[in-house]
Parts: C-alpha cells; structure tokens; sequence
C-alpha cells in the first residue's frame, strides 16, 4: 500500500478515555477504551505498525475494542516533535510510545508524568540520559534499546567481503543526530583496522542527500555506509533510487531497506523491537510503573541480501554471505 494512502488510514487519531499519570494507569482496566500516544520522527510502514500491535495484543489491548491509538508523526521534520509530544500530553494520553531518539528526547521534554515506552538505538543512558540505569529506570520513562551502532564495524566488514577490493568507502551521517559522533568514532576505529579510506558526507534533508551521492559518484568511492539514523529510514525509497542510479553498492541498518532494493542490510530487528515495545505499553496500563520496568534490549538481529540488486551491480554474493543470511531477497 502507497506511504500516503498508510498515512491517511493510520495516522488518524482515535479519541478515547486516558489516564493522565502512570499512578492512574490502573483505570485503563475498567471498561472502556484506553488512550497511547504514538510519535514518531518518520512514517510508520504495515509491519512495524503491526509489531506494536501484536505487542499490545500480548498484553490483551486490542486497538478498536479496549485500547484507542493517536498517531503523531514528524513525516522526516524532526523539528516539529516537541510540538507533537505536547498535542498528546494536552489530550492527555495514558501512554507515550516514542519512537526512534528524537522522539524520545522530545516526549521527555514534554511530561514528567505521563509514562513514556521509547524505542532507540543508542545507550539511553550515557548517550541519551532518557533514564538513570537500565535495570531501574527511575521515573516515567522506560523502552527497549537495540544496537545499530555498536554494529557499524560488522556492517564494514560485510561490505568489503560483498565488494572486494574496496578501498575508499563513503559514510553518510546525519550531524543533527546526537548519536553521530560515537557512530563516527566506531567506525573510524574499524576502519583503520582493516586498511580502508573513508569519505564522511553529512546530510539532514532531502536535497542534502541528492548532493551527498552527487559527490560520492564524483570521489568514485567503491560503495557506501549510510548511518543510522530516523531521517534516513524515512527517505528509505530515495536512498535506494539513489545508490541504483549511482551504481553505488550501499549497506544499510534495517532490512526494510534490503525490501524496498537496497542491497545488503545488517541489523536489529526493528519489528522485534517495536513489538517489546507495545507489550511495555500494555503492561503500563495495567498498572505497571514505568520506574520497575527494566530497559529491553533486542537480541534478534537480521542479516538481509537482495540478490537481484547485486546481479544488478555485477556483484557475486560470496556462498558463505547467502548461507548467513536471514533473508536472500531474489
């Protein structure tokens, strides 16, 4: 289904009873509907808005028939989620699930009561300071982490055994990300490491993104990283077009690139994280505190290869890359 037709469908807000503070969140288990707030950075594709369900469902919250979800996104404009983050307050809703760093950040500006479920990709505890220790979060804020970063070494690797030869390899970063710089270091430590020139290219919207594969075709780098990062999830399909029409071989963090015809992608389960992420949710309106939830970290990582984008570049996926794979996309 086209993002525009999802977003007309899904991003609709459905009113219902809501708690104001996780102290109240116990009322969601008399009858009626109870109230979550959704916000995200970028648009939401089917799967992951069915993970969030199914996670809810696991903790008996049907959206329709006892739970009601008001979607907020930020459609890849981050600036305007603090803005958004205080629509769902002001209603008030009983939950906040926060989608991705900035939405995190941004929800927590927002409420000192309202509980918050987050799902990042970075330490929300020394990166993002969302909450004061993993095991006893503290306060109204909990979530799932999952690692994207610490990954960017095994994700250079892939490509090299992908590409061979490679010498100079492109790394496209979104400096507004204040995870950027740690996902730098990592990467320039592995690099190093494996004898390989990196061309850093900073992009934080749309136009900067074209220019960024402008000038990684013009440097002739041998094929490209592209970051970690929510803005870069949103503009999946033009990632995509744009290494195909630059014949640029390009890694990416999610296997939803890998669907959409990027050509290899390593990563957490974005899916299994938003799954944890709506059982936390369901669990808060039961009367769970969001201070004795401990922070989950997703431990299912997916490694995705489309084959028909490397025929398409004349590369030869090595048999040991097709037998590790999770998914070989034909």
């Amino acid at each position: 289904m086209p993002f525009d037709q999802l977003h007309r469908r899904d991003f609709i807000s459905l009113l219902g009873g809501a708690s104001a503070a996780w102290p109240l969140a116990a009322r969601a288990q008399q009858p009626g509907v109870a109230l979550i707030g959704l916000l995200a950075g970028a648009q939401l594709d089917d799967r992951m808005l069915s993970a969030i369900r199914q996670g809810l469902k696991d903790a008996s919250y049907v959206e329709g028939r006892n739970v009601a979800i008001k979607y907020r996104t930020a459609d890849g404009r981050f600036n305007r989620l603090p803005g958004l983050a205080a629509e769902l307050v002001a209603d008030p809703v009983a939950v906040i699930v926060a989608l991705g760093t900035q939405a995190a950040v941004a929800a927590k500006a927002a409420t000192g009561t309202i509980p918050i479920v987050f799902v990042v990709g970075a330490d929300p505890v020394r990166e993002l300071g969302l909450v004061s220790s993993l095991n006893r979060p503290g306060g109204n804020v909990t979530g799932v982490t999952f690692l994207v970063n610490a990954l960017g070494a095994k994700r250079l690797e892939l490509l090299r055994e992908l590409v061979p030869g490679t010498k100079l390899i492109g790394f496209l970063v979104n400096p507004a990300n204040p995870t950027t710089q740690s996902h730098i270091t990592d990467i320039q430590a592995a690099a190093r490491a494996l004898g390989v020139e990196l061309l850093m290219l900073n992009a934080s919207s749309d136009r900067e993104i074209d220019a960024a594969f402008e000038s990684l075709a013009q440097q002739r780098v041998n094929a490209v990283i592209i970051g970690t990062d929510q803005l870069f999830t949103s503009r999946r399909d033009q990632l995509v077009v744009l290494a195909a029409r630059h014949a640029l071989p390009a890694i990416h963090y999610l296997r939803e690139f890998a669907d959409a015809g990027g050509l290899i992608s390593y990563g957490a389960s974005i899916t299994d994280a938003y799954r944890l992420a709506g059982g936390y949710a369901g669990r808060i309106l039961r009367g769970d505190k969001p201070a004795d939830l401990p922070v989950q970290q997703t431990v299912k990582f997916e490694l995705a290869i489309n084959a028909s984008t490397a025929k398409a570049l004349g590369l030869i996926v090595p048999d040991k890359l097709l037998v590790a794979a999770d998914e070989v996309i034909e």
